[in-house]
C-alpha cells in the first residue's frame, strides 16, 4: 500500500511501517529529487531516503541563498570617514560555493584588500559580501570579479584587490581526479591594477609574492 505522494504511512515489509514525508509540490526541488533518486536506481521510499528530497531542497536553498542577498543592505551604512590612506586587507576568508557546471562544491580562501579613499568599511562586512556571492551557482573567476567590483562600487576606494584560492570537487571526485591541485584567481582594480609597486605590496601582504 505505498502512498508516498500522500504523505501516509508505507508498508515496507510485513509488520514494518515507515512514516513518509509530506507530499511535495509537483514543481518543487524535492519532488524532482525523488525522481532523480529513482533514476539512479534507488528506492526513495526506503527509510534512509524518505526525507532526502526535502533535505536536498533545504540544503540547496541555503547554498544558493546569495541570490536573495542585497550588498547595500549587507553594508547597512557601515562606512566611516577616516584619515587613513594605506592598504586595508582581510585575509583567509573561508568560503564554500557550488560549481555551476556540475553543481559540485568548490571551497577555499579569499583575500580582500582595498586602498581607502577617505572612507573605510566595517571589517565584518567584507566576509559577508564574500558569502553573498559565494552562495550561488558560480565559477571561481566570476566570483573573484564580483567581489572586487561590488566593493569598488560601494565604497569607491582608490583600488581593490581580490585573490581567491580554491579546490574544486569537480576536479577531485570526477574527471581528472586530482586531489591536491588548487586554482588561484585575482581581480585588481584601480591603483592595484595601474601601479606595479602597489600591486606587489598587496600581493606580499597576502603572501602571494
Amino acid at each position: 500500500m505505498p502512498r508516498s505522494k500522500s504523505g501516509a504511512k508505507v508498508l515496507k515489509s510485513p509488520g514494518q511501517l515507515i512514516e513518509m514525508s509530506p507530499a511535495a509540490s509537483p514543481d518543487s526541488i524535492a519532488a524532482h529529487m525523488e525522481s532523480v533518486i529513482r533514476q539512479l536506481g534507488e528506492d526513495p521510499t526506503r527509510d534512509g531516503l524518505v526525507r532526502t528530497p526535502q533535505r536536498v531542497e533545504k540544503a540547496l536553498r541555503y547554498l544558493t541563498s546569495g541570490y536573495q542577498a542585497d550588498p547595500e543592505k549587507i553594508v547597512n551604512g557601515a562606512l566611516f570617514e577616516v584619515d587613513y590612506d594605506e592598504v586595508v586587507i582581510v585575509r583567509d576568508i573561508e568560503f564554500f560555493s557550488m560549481c555551476e557546471h556540475h553543481m559540485l562544491p568548490f571551497f577555499g580562501k579569499i583575500h580582500v584588500a582595498y586602498l581607502p579613499n577617505k572612507k573605510v568599511i566595517g571589517l565584518s562586512k567584507i566576509p559577508r559580501l564574500v558569502d553573498a556571492f559565494a552562495r550561488r551557482l558560480q565559477i571561481q573567476e566570476r566570483l573573484t570579479q564580483q567581489i572586487a567590483q561590488t566593493i569598488q562600487s560601494l565604497i569607491n576606494p582608490k583600488g581593490v584587490a581580490v585573490v581567491c584560492q580554491a579546490q574544486h570537487f569537480c576536479m577531485m571526485m570526477r574527471g581528472v581526479e586530482k586531489q591536491h591541485s588548487d586554482a588561484v584567481t585575482s581581480a585588481m582594480l584601480g591603483a592595484f591594477r595601474e601601479r606595479k609597486e602597489t600591486r606587489d605590496e598587496v600581493l606580499a601582504l597576502m603572501n602571494y609574492r
